[in-house]
């Protein structure tokens, strides 16, 4: 939490504080924005609550990856209408950037 410093002494200052802290488990942390996700493998997240806000603290290894045009809603509505495997209708429609429309007809 703080280096050099007695975690047992910190707990007891934010206690007084009025500080609350909370370990999340959790296995992968996923923040997407319009362009890209940012995938955080290994996380390891707190849930600090002071003076009534809540805070995720985040930290572990951060991987950008280019962000997804289509839901798995999408991937199944896909399937479901061409009557294709998921697989296929995932890679229709990343060859269509996403349009359902297109990568529908792609397979009559």
């Amino acid at each position: 939490m703080f280096p050099g410093m007695n975690p047992k002494m910190v707990k007891e200052a934010m206690k007084k504080m009025g500080i609350k802290q909370e370990e999340i488990e959790a296995t992968e942390v996923i923040i997407k924005t319009p362009t890209k996700d940012l995938v955080i493998r290994n996380p390891q997240v707190s849930k600090v609550i002071a003076m009534g806000q809540e805070t995720l603290q985040i930290s572990g290894t951060i991987e950008e990856v280019e962000a997804q045009k289509f839901s798995e809603e999408d991937v199944t509505t896909v399937a479901e209408q061409a009557k294709v495997s998921k697989d296929k209708a995932r890679a229709a429609l990343e060859k269509s950037s996403g349009d359902l429309a297109q990568a529908i007809l792609s397979f009559q």
